[in-house]
């Protein structure tokens, strides 16, 4: 993982995080050869920065809260063709990342995983449930072929910053499908595991408060 992104053929891997110095070291052990992680470090007040520089990988800050605004940070600070972004919390395989790179490759506008579960108990009900109550709003209003809102996704960089900002926090994902439908995107799905994190706490699943946080950013975008 090197910090020479220029090249048109490789892949930025943008990993929006907020105290994940547990789970990074593994995420970015995973990251595929050729593909750049770029780590965006969201006010992290652990050794997040830190760990992911010893490991090779490229850094940014940003300061304005929320993942939808780390994302927006880590895809204008990109330089390369196609960008991922992942989780920095070890629920996803980063070796899963050229099957959609592929898909996107062969003429998708957006790839983006769905999650499924590698045992029980690892995703919430609530969670799941708001999940699954949305995926379908989205594929009846807006014609989507999603089942999730994922956070394992590819695209091309320059598509996605045609669609403008996007909402700061949680609801960047779900405002992203809802921009990619309203510009004719061809948006495809693919299955991924998900597994438990691997160090930290989540900020949404792993609480009451965080699902209510979400799910009323998830309400102001479909609003």
């Amino acid at each position: 993982m090197t910090e020479a992104l220029a090249d048109p053929g490789s892949v930025t891997v943008v990993i929006p995080c907020r105290d994940e110095a547990d789970a990074l070291p593994g995420v970015l052990a995973a990251i595929p050869p050729g593909y750049h992680a770029l780590v965006v470090d969201n006010g992290s007040t652990d050794a997040t920065a830190a760990v992911a520089l010893a490991r090779g990988a490229r850094v940014v800050s940003e300061k304005r809260p929320g993942y939808g605004a780390a994302v927006q940070a880590g895809i204008a600070a990109a330089s390369t063709e196609l960008v991922a972004v992942l989780d920095g919390d070890g629920s996803m395989d980063p070796a899963e990342l050229p099957g959609l790179v592929e898909l996107v490759r062969a003429g998708a506008d957006l790839a983006v995983g769905r999650r499924v579960p590698s045992q029980s108990g690892i995703w919430p009900w609530h969670a799941r449930l708001g999940n699954r109550l949305i995926a379908r709003r989205l594929r009846r209003k807006y014609g989507l072929p999603v089942h999730d809102i994922a956070a394992m996704r590819v695209s091309r960089r320059a598509a996605m910053l045609s669609l403008g900002p996007l909402h700061n926090r949680f609801g960047y994902p779900l405002e992203l499908l809802v921009g990619a439908a309203g510009a004719g995107w061809r948006v495809v799905e693919r299955d991924i595991t998900y597994g438990p994190r691997t160090g930290g706490v989540s900020k949404v699943s792993g609480s009451w408060r965080g699902s209510l946080i979400a799910t009323r950013d998830f309400l102001t975008v479909l609003r």
